[in-house]
């Protein structure tokens, strides 16, 4: 069966079928191997895509940038001080300005029902950099890291994301699992209620493509785990909420205790980054001088052999770039 996704908006990988994400991949690890060999790309000459940033990143803004340029294409980046979008006009007039520009439209920030009003009022294909719920582009390379370090199909990987379980990483996660036919495990506390409607949608695909999706707060689901995969504890803006949520989520702290308890001696560590593994940063080092230890992963886990996160964050570029090719490329 032939995949054509010329036209489509990279929203959630809900929208996409096993085979459509299946497609995605491997055009990513064939351009991955194209830019390591040299091979100058040329798919989206002439294309234009813009970057619409109300949160900050790295990752995401790099990835995105150097995956357009090195096909041949040109990016605006337009952060929130650089938009009249939702201050001095709707939304709405900013999506169909940015249709009639741009080829292709990023968006990266809050509520969902943005990068949904951008794609449908654009007119283009829009791109979900992330928001509160979700991070497409992120599960994207993770899926594809899994796929160079494990031997297993991916149909036959258990994934444990550890922590706060309510954020868009591990929705995020149930998403792609759902999608590829993946055992998932959320292991988090227990006073941490995941939304009973991502669940039963994600559970719904699971039962067509015989994934697991699990909620725990058992360290035995930690048993025969492939991934250990964990998020920060505190974003920006949540400064107010880091007693409470250290205190809550310590337990769930990535160690080498936590790795060994999977029985796996090839395990693999990932995150999404940024991460708190030490106390080189400005917020770390200011909330351990009151007590608080932020950091989600130790300093030895993610300096280990089990880490791959370093291959996940290079990996953006190159899920990125296979998605622009494949919706808006020459």
């Amino acid at each position: 069966m032939a995949v054509n996704l010329r036209g489509k908006s990279f929203l959630t990988l809900m929208d996409f079928s096993t085979l459509e994400i299946r497609y995605l991949l491997d055009l990513s690890h064939d351009l991955k191997a194209k830019k390591r060999a040299g091979i100058i790309g040329d798919a989206l000459l002439r294309k234009n895509v813009v970057l619409l940033f109300e949160k900050t990143s790295t990752r995401t803004r790099c990835a995105f940038e150097v995956a357009v340029m090195d096909e041949g294409g040109s990016v605006t980046f337009l952060d929130s001080g650089s938009s009249q979008m939702g201050k001095k006009e709707s939304l709405e007039d900013t999506a169909k300005v940015l249709g009639r520009y741009y080829d292709g439209i990023e968006y990266r920030g809050y509520e969902q029902s943005v990068v949904e009003d951008l794609a449908k009022y654009g007119g283009v294909p829009v791109f979900n950099g992330l928001t509160d719920v979700d991070h497409p582009t992120q599960i994207l390379a993770d899926l594809m890291t899994i796929e160079e370090h494990c031997a297993k199909p991916l149909n036959k990987v258990k994934v444990v994301f550890t922590g706060d379980i309510r954020n868009n990483m591990s929705y995020a996660w149930m998403y792609g699992c759902a999608k590829m036919g993946m055992h998932y495990v959320a292991y988090g506390p227990d006073s941490m209620k995941v939304d009973e409607k991502v669940l039963a949608d994600v559970r719904e695909v699971a039962k067509e493509t015989g994934a697991i999706i699990e909620v725990s707060s058992d360290e035995a689901c930690l048993k025969g785990a492939d991934v250990i995969y964990t998020d920060i504890w505190a974003s920006m803006g949540e400064e107010a909420q880091i007693p409470e949520r250290v205190k809550m989520l310590t337990p769930y702290r990535v160690t080498m205790e936590m790795l060994e308890k999977t029985g796996n001696p090839d395990v693999l560590f990932m995150h999404c980054l940024p991460a708190f593994h030490d106390l080189e940063t400005k917020l770390a080092k200011e909330q351990m001088d009151l007590g608080y230890d932020i950091r989600e992963v130790t300093d030895e886990v993610f300096r280990s052999r089990h880490s791959v996160v370093f291959d996940e964050a290079e990996n953006r570029m190159h899920t990125i770039k296979a998605v622009l090719v494949a919706t808006i490329g020459r």
